[in-house]
């Protein structure tokens, strides 16, 4: 069972990629909406985002997709992700708030790369 419970897309660039998004999670204890701005290189070799204000629970959060052609028709994708939580969390919480957040970024990631493939 996913912790997102809603996605919307706020505004977009003139070229249809979504350029501020709004996720709401929920996981019991741990719940949270935020926006995130999104930033494309030229080529989509580079997605990068950032909170716009901080939420409920988090500060501050970075992240980005390095991808790289591997030149038989796959990628490489890397994935960066930073996250400031902003309130003093048991360890437990913490960890769970923090997975939630890393499988919001890499299930957005997975969609996109299927959606790109069909």
């Amino acid at each position: 069972v996913s912790a997102l419970k809603s996605v919307e897309v706020l505004e977009e660039y003139e070229d249809g990629y979504a350029s501020q998004v709004r996720f709401a999670l929920d996981a019991g204890p741990v719940s949270d909406e935020y926006v995130l701005q999104y930033e494309y290189a030229e080529d989509i070799s580079r997605i990068e985002w950032h909170l716009v204000k901080p939420s409920k629970i988090q500060k501050r959060q970075d992240g980005s997709y390095d991808i790289t052609p591997a030149g038989d028709g796959t990628s490489t994708v890397t994935y960066t992700l930073s996250v400031d939580l902003s309130m003093g969390m048991l360890g437990m919480f913490r960890s769970r708030a923090e997975k939630m957040i890393m499988d919001t970024a890499l299930r957005d990631l997975k969609r996109r790369v299927e959606g790109l493939s069909s």
